[in-house]
């Protein structure tokens, strides 16, 4: 003798009635809809977001490329990219036995940010000048589902991070430390 489900417990439990019947038909199509939705929403967890974060990212990229200043202050959460920023020099300095109150200034921060730093970041990740987002997408490395790093070529440190907001993908870190000519 087999052993039966839960299912079929519950199934085996009700009346045989015609109104029975109804019930358990119903019974099977519920559990039809809770395990196609259980099935769509692991598929939609697993969705790989590189694709979609790699179009914004060659958009930026390139904005920085023409040294569009507007257009890469579109792309970027200054909030965000203060704090990572305020984070690294905060932690070097404290490296070096110099430890300032608050860190750095906003003023500071927001000066760091150029077409130019960001360009040598950029020139660490071993992509074309103006890559398309299918040069930039082997590039990513996925943190979670709204948040995508760009590597150096040696996929050793995480050079450009990106946060989905909203519907845009925008730069939320940039490695500071040994940003120098290559």
């Amino acid at each position: 003798m087999r052993a039966t489900t839960a299912a079929e417990n519950l199934w085996l439990r009700l009346p045989q009635t015609p109104g029975a019947a109804m019930v358990r038909r119903m019974l099977h199509k519920g559990l039809l809809v809770a395990f196609s939705a259980l099935a769509l929403s692991s598929a939609a967890c697993s969705r790989d977001v590189r694709p979609d974060a790699a179009k914004d990212i060659a958009t930026f990229l390139g904005a920085v490329q023409r040294n569009d200043v507007a257009a890469i202050e579109t792309a970027l959460d200054r909030p965000a990219l203060r704090s990572d920023l305020r984070g690294q020099l905060t932690e070097l300095g404290r490296a070096n036995g110099v430890d300032v109150n608050g860190g750095p200034s906003e003023f500071a921060m927001d000066r760091m940010v150029t077409p130019q730093t960001i360009g040598l970041a950029v020139a660490r990740a071993a992509l074309p000048p103006a890559p398309t987002a299918a040069q930039v997408a082997p590039a990513l490395t996925v943190r979670d589902k709204a948040h995508v790093c760009v590597q150096d070529s040696g996929k050793t440190r995480c050079l450009l991070s990106f946060g989905k907001t909203g519907k845009a993908w925008r730069l939320v870190g940039l490695q500071a430390a040994d940003l120098k000519r290559p």
